[in-house]
């Protein structure tokens, strides 16, 4: 099921989509990320070089938001600005336009949405309602009040300043007879436009209360372009920046992938079925000899179907060796042992995709080194900012992987995709902005709705597995309805979730002690070892009473976690049950899991014997609650330990610990 691009203008909306031996040390790689693009007044097309090839004039730096990952919007996203842009104003004025979309940082998705160069608004997901909202910025309202009469306001001028300011009755002029309390008004004063948030529906307006709220209004005119440019015209306006960053990558795959200490040997590329793999395998063919790449394709067992048949079609479409390796049922043999995972407990990342990884890659050794192509980009997170040209597998030895696309934003992507006719995954015009595996914890709530509609039978079988688990940790379903379960500890955000729903976000704990482990390179973040394991039988305010054995302790019951850090590594143990140490050094990170899980046994099992008290020369054990607790006096010289029975035959009771 590929997607193939045709000839179109933004004219249409699009269908509705809804429910349907070379040195291996890393290169330098100094270059800073760029924080704008470029517009091109005349042609109106957005640039990713400073100079539009249509016409030869330089373009207006247009800044981004960080990350400044700017892309087009797909059909979906189009139809559902549409949509929102009809219900709150009546009104599209955009419908032929480019639009493009940026992320900034937000609840969940909250993109900023630009049109013609200028920043009309931001179209964001609203948890809570669990739907899409859309609100203006001024230079929005300027371009919205040419076009609409609806949920507007016309206030009262005085001369005053109104930014932030509550109005009432006695301050506006006129009102829309259609505003709802909640929803983003446009504001006219004087010369003066802007947005501001209703208070209260217009059929309750009155005097002597406040109505409206002016979240921002400053003089100011903003019109749309008489030019509405087609796909191809943006394509032609780019045309040499284009074809200087095929060069570049092109370039960069032949230089290595003919390196005489690869030139005989088989090139792998990466091709997960996604967008950046896609031009990380169009790149290396037009670098290559076909008959040389072999595209891999990780099943983890939790992908989309769709992904999976466009990964088979496009390879056999451009004969190209599509190499898969799957993981068949690992996800849910082990997801019963370790929980949900989270975006800070990434163990299935090890058990779905590292395991496979090592079957594709097996033959690559020191003797028989390999290059492996991968579409990691710059841009997609802060953990990859990072990223190398090129650098060395720690874990197959032999291996060289190459980023030929590191420095690309998602416009020059899509560019790239639109330029060359390239088939892409059905799914990026469904409403999926990446496209993992379906119950990724890194994918966004509103992507999870998607599944929902479009995915039942998937959606079901997980949402059914969450709400389960919920309530063995005496968990409200709220917490798996509302994406609590893809955090061991959670952010700022979903605490004032919690709060909003008024539940309880700390899982209770009544098992007996026992381990599950899953260590490895962690393939999904930024490169350090750890060790990931699923605890069972110790509280979170029992493991902050043990763990000052291994540095200093951090204990945030309202947040879930004991944290301890140090130099070298970091452990984490959440309410969940999860523990996690993470280090630069895999020795350094089995040695600490191993300590951390021996301190976590002894206080599981402690008997309140009594006899690490007279062990420690400093004082720093007392029993509480018929149970040891150390405090911060403690120096970790390790005398209880060699006192304590429960350590010194620990193997006994977990073996292989």
């Amino acid at each position: 099921m590929q997607k193939k691009r045709s000839t179109f203008t933004f004219a249409s909306v699009g269908k509705k989509s809804r429910p349907k031996t070379r040195k291996t040390r890393k290169r330098s790689d100094k270059q800073v990320l760029a924080d704008h693009i470029f517009w091109c007044s005349s042609c109106n097309v957005p640039l990713i070089g400073p100079v539009c090839d249509i016409c030869g004039s330089e373009g207006t730096k247009l800044p981004l938001t960080s990350p400044c990952d700017v892309r087009f919007a797909s059909a979906y996203e189009r139809d559902l600005l549409d949509d929102l842009l009809r219900q709150l104003y009546d009104c599209n004025p955009f419908v032929d336009r480019v639009i493009l979309l940026n992320k900034v940082a937000g609840d969940d998705r909250n993109d900023e949405v630009l049109v013609d160069g200028i920043r009309i608004g931001h179209m964001y997901f609203d948890i809570l309602q669990k739907q899409f909202r859309f609100e203006p910025t001024d230079m929005g309202a300027s371009v919205l009040l040419n076009h609409t009469h609806s949920k507007t306001a016309h206030l009262h001028y005085s001369g005053r300043h109104l930014n932030g300011k509550k109005i009432s009755m006695e301050g506006i002029d006129h009102f829309s007879p259609d505003i709802k309390k909640g929803d983003p008004v446009l504001l006219r004063c004087g010369k003066l436009v802007g947005i501001g948030i209703s208070l209260e529906d217009s059929a309750n307006y009155r005097p002597g209360k406040p109505l409206l709220r002016v979240k921002k209004i400053k003089k100011i005119s903003a019109n749309l372009k008489q030019s509405a440019p087609s796909m191809d015209s943006v394509i032609k306006a780019n045309q040499s920046s284009l074809k200087r960053i095929e060069s570049n990558a092109v370039n960069m795959i032949k230089g290595i992938g003919n390196d005489p200490a690869y030139s005989s040997f088989p090139v792998n590329v990466s091709f997960s079925g996604g967008k950046d793999s896609l031009v990380a395998l169009d790149l290396a063919r037009r670098a290559l000899d076909a008959s040389r790449l072999r595209a891999i394709f990780l099943n983890t067992g939790i992908e989309f179907p769709e992904t999976v048949q466009f990964a088979h079609e496009f390879c056999n479409a451009n004969g190209i060796e599509l190499i898969e390796k799957k993981a068949e049922n690992a996800f849910w043999d082990n997801v019963e042992s370790f929980g949900p995972p989270g975006k800070d407990f990434r163990w299935c990342c090890k058990v779905c995709k590292l395991g496979p990884a090592n079957s594709a890659f097996e033959s690559c050794s020191a003797e028989n080194p390999c290059l492996a192509i991968d579409g990691k980009r710059k841009y997609e997170s802060f953990s990859r900012q990072e990223t190398a040209a090129t650098e060395a597998n720690p874990f197959v030895p032999g291996q060289l992987n190459v980023f030929p696309i590191r420095q690309w934003r998602a416009i020059e992507v899509w560019l790239y995709i639109y330029w060359k006719n390239l088939a892409y995954n059905p799914l990026y015009d469904m409403g999926f902005e990446r496209v993992g595996c379906y119950l990724c914890p890194s994918t966004l709530e509103c992507e999870f709705e998607r599944v929902r509609q479009l995915f039942p039978g998937l959606y079901e079988r997980w949402m059914a597995y969450l709400q389960k688990w919920t309530a063995s940790k005496g968990l409200p379903p709220e917490y798996a309805e509302y994406g609590f379960w893809r955090w061991q500890q959670h952010p700022p955000k979903m605490l004032a979730l919690a709060k909003q729903l008024g539940i309880a976000i700390t899982p209770v704990e009544t098992e007996d002690f026992s381990i599950s482990a899953v260590s490895g390179h962690s393939v999904c973040s930024g490169g350090d070892f750890s060790v990931e394991a699923r605890i069972r039988g110790v509280s979170l305010s029992e493991a902050a009473d043990v763990m000052r054995m291994l540095g200093n302790v951090v204990y945030s019951p309202e947040m879930g976690v004991v944290l301890i850090k140090s130099r070298s590594c970091t452990v984490k143990f959440f309410a969940s049950g999860n523990l996690k140490v993470t280090a630069a050094d895999r020795k350094v990170a089995d040695r600490m899991y191993r300590n951390a899980c021996l301190q976590l046994l002894r206080i599981a099992r402690c008997s309140g014997c009594g006899v690490c008290l007279n062990a420690c020369t400093r004082g720093s054990i007392e029993l509480k609650n018929g149970k040891i607790k150390i405090h911060d006096s403690c120096t970790g010289c390790g005398k209880c330990n060699e006192s304590c029975v429960v350590v010194r035959y620990a193997n006994r009771i977990i073996p292989d610990i």
